[in-house]
This record gives C-alpha cells, sequence and structure tokens, in this order.
C-alpha cells in the first residue's frame, strides 16, 4: 500500500481522489457531524450540573454538608462520562474501558464518601463535564457553519430559481453596501457558487473528523483509566500469566518425576529386593539382576539431569547463555549456528526466559518445521535483548490460542517481552524475541 492510496473493504487499493469524492456521503462523516451537534446541548447540561454542584458543594463546606453534595456530584459525573463513553463507541466507534471502581474502605456511606472523594477518576469526570463546555461550542459552530453552507451552496443550481418567482430578488443576496447589492445571479455567479460549494462539502468531513479527534481525545484521557490504573491492570494479568505458568511447570516437573524416575526407582528397588533373595540360591542370577539394576540406576541418574536442566540448566548458571544455547543447539535435529553478542550477562531471570525461549522455538523447529538449517542469533539493543530463531522450514507457524508459540508469547509479556512470529508458507519460520535488559546483580561465589 503506497501513501497515495488505502485498502478498502474488499482488500483492493482506493485512490485518494475516490476518498474525498465519497467521504461527504460517508456515514463516518455523518455520525461524526451529529456527534457535534448532539455535543452542544448535552455540554450545557453537563456544564450546568458541574458548576451548580461545584459552587454547593464548596459553599456548604462550611458546614458538613458540602461533603455528601461534592460526594454526590462526583457520582453524577462519573454517570455522565459514562453515557459519554457509550456515545463515543456508538457514533465514532471509540471503545474506551471504563475507569477504575471506586473501591470504599468498607461498607456504609461514609466509606465509600471518602473513596469517591479521593478518586481521581472521579474528579478527572468532573474536569470533563466542565472544560468540554467551550470546546463543543467552538466545534459546533465551525462544523455547522461549514456543513450547511456547504450542501446550501453545492445544491444552489437547484434552487436559485426560487427567488426570481416568488420575491423580486434575481437570486441570493450575498451582502449590500449602501445602494449596491449583491446578488447571486446569473451563469457565472451561480456557477461560482456551486464551485464554491463543492469545495467545503470536500473539506467538511475532515474538518468533522479533526474536530471528532479532539473529542475523542478529551473522552480518552479524562473519562477512561488513567495510565496508572492500565499498568497496575496489566500488571495483574501479568502475575496471573506468572502463576498460571510456574503452577503448569510444577505439574510437570511432578509428572517427569512420577512417570519417569520415581517409576523407575520403585522397579530398580524390586529388582534389588529379588537380587537379594536370589543371592544364596542362585548366585549367577543374582548378580544378573543386579547388573541389570546398575543400568536402570544410570538410566535414572540420567533422567534426573535431563530434569534438573530443564528447571534451570548448570551450564547457564556457570557459563552464561552463550554455551548454555550451544548445549541445546546440539541436541536439535538439524544444524543450528549460534551467535551471541552481548557485553555483559543480563540479570538472572531473563537469562533464564531467554534460554527457555530460544530451547523451546528449536523443539518446535525439530519437531515441526522439516528445516536443514537454523540459525540463533542474541544481542542487545538499547534497553533490550533481542533473541532471533530462523530456519528454512516449511513455514505456516502459527500462534494459535492454547498453542506453544501462544504460551510463549504469553510468558513474555508478562515481563514486558514480546514475541514476532513471520512464517510465510514454504519460506521459513522467523521468531523474534524481546526482553527488558536489567544488569545482572553480584552473586556470592559458590562453594
Amino acid at each position: 500500500m503506497t501513501s497515495r492510496t488505502r485498502a478498502g473493504a474488499d482488500g483492493l487499493p482506493v485512490p485518494v481522489a475516490v476518498r474525498i469524492l465519497r467521504a461527504p456521503l460517508e456515514g463516518r462523516t455523518w455520525r461524526g457531524f451529529g456527534y457535534l451537534m448532539l455535543g452542544l446541548p448535552l455540554s450545557v447540561l453537563w456544564f450546568s450540573l458541574a458548576i451548580t454542584g461545584i459552587s454547593l458543594g464548596a459553599g456548604l463546606l462550611i458546614t458538613f454538608l458540602g461533603v455528601p453534595v461534592l460526594a454526590g456530584l462526583l457520582a453524577l459525573c462519573r454517570g455522565i462520562g459514562r453515557f459519554e463513553r457509550a456515545r463515543a463507541r456508538a457514533l465514532l466507534d471509540l471503545d474506551i474501558a471504563d475507569p477504575e471502581p471506586v473501591r470504599a474502605a468498607g461498607p456504609g456511606v461514609f466509606p465509600w464518601i471518602g473513596a469517591i472523594l479521593r478518586s481521581g477518576s472521579a474528579w478527572r469526570h468532573v474536569v470533563y463535564s466542565v472544560f468540554h463546555f467551550p470546546w463543543s461550542v467552538f466545534a459546533f459552530i465551525v462544523a455547522l457553519t461549514f456543513w450547511a453552507n456547504g450542501w446550501m451552496f453545492l445544491t444552489y443550481p437547484l434552487w436559485f430559481w426560487v427567488f426570481p418567482v416568488f420575491t423580486d430578488q434575481p437570486g441570493l443576496q450575498l451582502f449590500q453596501n449602501g445602494d449596491y447589492t449583491y446578488y447571486l445571479d446569473g451563469p457565472a455567479r451561480i456557477m461560482g457558487t456551486f464551485l464554491l460549494g463543492l469545495a467545503l462539502t470536500l473539506v467538511t468531513p475532515w474538518l468533522v473528523r479533526a474536530l471528532t479527534a479532539v473529542d475523542a481525545l478529551l473522552v480518552k484521557g479524562l473519562l477512561g483509566p488513567s495510565r496508572l490504573a492500565g499498568r497496575v491492570s496489566e500488571l495483574e494479568s501479568d502475575r496471573g500469566v506468572v502463576v498460571d505458568t510456574a503452577a503448569a511447570d510444577l505439574r510437570r516437573i511432578e509428572r517427569d518425576l512420577h512417570d519417569g524416575a520415581q517409576a523407575r526407582l520403585v522397579a530398580l528397588a524390586m529388582d534389588l529386593g529379588l537380587a537379594r533373595e536370589k543371592l544364596t540360591e542362585d548366585p549367577q542370577a543374582a548378580a544378573r539382576m543386579v547388573d541389570e539394576a546398575h543400568g536402570e540406576v544410570k538410566i535414572a541418574l540420567q533422567e534426573l539431569r535431563d530434569l534438573a536442566r530443564g528447571i534451570h540448566p548448570a551450564v547457564l548458571t556457570d557459563r552464561g547463555l552463550d554455551a548454555a544455547l550451544s548445549a541445546i543447539a546440539s541436541r536439535c535435529t538439524v544444524p543450528v549456528r549460534v551467535t551471541v553478542d552481548l557485553p555483559t550477562r543480563p540479570a538472572e531471570a531473563i537469562e533464564g526466559i531467554a534460554y527457555f525461549t530460544v530451547s523451546e522455538l528449536l523443539q518446535n523447529i525439530s519437531k515441526h518445521a522439516g528445516a536443514r538449517a537454523a540459525s540463533v542469533e542474541v544481542w542487545k539493543a538499547g534497553g533490550r535483548l533481542l533473541l532471533q530463531v530462523t530456519d528454512d522450514g516449511r513455514g505456516g507457524a502459527v500462534a494459535a490460542a492454547g498453542g506453544g508459540l501462544a504460551g510463549l508469547g504469553e510468558r513474555l509479556d508478562a515481563v514486558d517481552g514480546v514475541l514476532i512470529i513471520r512464517s510465510p508458507a514454504g519460506g521459513g519460520t522467523t521468531a523474534t524475541a524481546e526482553l527488558p535488559w536489567r544488569d545482572r546483580t553480584a552473586t556470592p561465589a559458590r562453594r
């Protein structure tokens, strides 16, 4: 898509000229104009209620009555905000989340009054109710002037005959200066009026969109959740992801222990018990059973090592990402080229997430990619740690909900990370992960 075109509903590019010509007839333009026209009477009502409530509450603060009056005003303005968000959603297609709720310290009226008086979002609603009024007056006048004059001049050739037929004027009187009166009559003036109306009609939709964009900023900035509240909500969501991930990891470790090493050790104990019973009766059979048990011990130890490596590999702790990623790359079913270019080692948590991200991506390559070669690159850019895992396989990888890539993306998002998958069919897959860089803190040496 170039700067001269924009994709339409069918995906084909729409020329700029077509967009300009059809803008006056689009539903978006008419809804925006209706939003601005409705905004003035509503803002007059909101302004009147807010100023009345502020004046009454401030005047009564000398008595205790001013406090519940102000609390009632704040609750009223929150209701106004709910209505305005619904209006913006219906006419501007602007979906603004509700602000953080008022959380009282306990049941009853007085805790609620204290909570709403301390609510920053409630006071922002009051600010909107007061300061939206002057803006709505300006937006109403500008939009109505351009809209009415544009359509009036554009359609003037269709109704100019009304003046000579029903009045004593040859056309619409534009202005009068003493004895001279300027009428919009004659072919040249009628055509000029039409062209002026056409220009105003084509400009008005973009003016309406500019005015509604300011309204959208006011609604979003004053009636939506604050940045702090949004960040708190995001952190709460991320904390839930981290808790769920940790619980899933614990279940996986418990399952691996139960189905793997634990089951093997139980069987080993039974075999050794049988060997002890046969030691006096059949020493050779007992020796064979002990020899088999010795093999089982080696297998159990290997399973425990693999499990410990899956929790946190020792090579990562001792030697860092370069050696750890080279180790997992050597176990991949395709040749993997590893390049790590880091000035220092990142924080332990970030280093561990980077390791397991690359590990899971390489496992996907081994199982699903059908690739002949792959590469892993790790570098630092600004305050971010970047990982890129590329293969020349069949492509078509999708981060579907509930899949491994989607879960990996959620893990990265929990630490303010990002996972981007580019995988065209038949064109290989490139997975790029971005993590926040945090410097490694000094840790005591191992004994």
